[in-house]
């Protein structure tokens, strides 16, 4: 890129244009997952992913195999629940509502 068009881009973006994104999936990996969840901190929120591994049915335990760990600043974390709603709403509009039966975890007591 000249000069002249990297000085075009900045004014435009100076002006609130939204730049162009480039999509780079050289380095990209692919993997499955039936299971995430969730935690946080001030600064940073982690998600992560695995397989359950509970074929056999109702189990008394299940194994999670924890394969990818993503950290996200918190504001990377909100517009990323904005996308996952927006694809959800459409999908279940495609397809039907997703009943994920979701369940309160059991409360953890403190020995006192």
């Amino acid at each position: 890129m000249s000069t002249k068009e990297q000085r075009a881009e900045v004014q435009n973006i100076r002006r609130g244009a939204t730049p162009k994104i480039n999509w780079d999936d050289s380095q990209m990996k692919t993997a499955y997952a039936n299971v995430c969840n969730v935690s946080s901190t001030r600064e940073e929120v982690i998600v992560l992913f695995g397989t359950n591994q509970a074929w056999k049915g109702i189990e008394e335990e299940v194994t999670v195999q924890l394969s990818d760990r993503i950290i996200l600043s918190p504001f990377a974390a909100k517009r990323l629940a904005l996308l996952l709603n927006n694809v959800i709403q459409q999908y279940e509009g495609r397809f039907g509502s997703l009943e994920i039966g979701a369940q309160v975890p059991a409360a953890t007591t403190t020995p006192q």
